[in-house]
C-alpha cells in the first residue's frame, strides 16, 4: 500500500505536508505510510479514499481504476469543499464570491467566453 499512497500523491500533485494538511495529520505519518515503516488505520484509510475520491480497493488491494468516477455535483461539493479550507484570500474563493453575484445576463456571457476555452472542446453538453 506503501506504493500506492506514494503514486496517488505525486498524482494528485501534492507534498508529503500538502496532503498531510488535506487529511489534518502530520506530515512524518505520511512519510510512514510511504515508506511502509507506518501503516494506516481503517480510518484513515477511510479518509483518504473520501477527501480524495480513491477506490478502497485500489488503495488496499491495487485492484481497478485509482479514482472513483464523480458526478458533476459531486466535483462540485469536493471542489468548493477544497476551496473552504484554503487560505482566505485565494483567487479561487474571490472568484467563487463573484460568480455567486452574476446576473442571468452575465452567466450568458461567461458561458460563451467558456465555451471558446480551449478545455471546452472535449464537451460534456453544455459547451463547458
Amino acid at each position: 500500500m506503501n506504493e500506492r499512497l506514494k503514486r496517488l500523491r505525486r498524482t494528485l500533485n501534492l507534498t508529503q505536508q500538502q496532503f498531510a494538511d488535506r487529511l489534518n495529520v502530520g506530515r512524518n505519518n505520511i512519510a510512514g505510510y510511504e515508506t511502509g515503516k507506518r501503516s494506516p488505520s481503517d480510518a484513515a484509510i477511510a479518509l483518504i479514499c473520501r477527501e480524495f475520491s480513491v477506490s478502497t480497493q485500489w488503495l488496499r488491494e491495487g485492484i481497478g481504476e485509482m479514482f472513483i468516477e464523480q458526478t458533476q455535483d459531486e466535483q462540485i461539493v469536493s471542489f468548493i469543499g477544497n476551496i473552504q479550507r484554503s487560505e482566505a484570500d485565494s483567487f479561487k474563493k474571490q472568484l467563487l464570491s463573484v460568480l455567486a453575484n452574476l446576473t442571468e445576463e452575465q452567466w450568458k456571457v461567461l458561458a460563451e467566453i467558456a465555451g471558446k476555452l480551449p478545455q471546452a472542446k472535449q464537451g460534456n453538453g453544455y459547451g463547458l
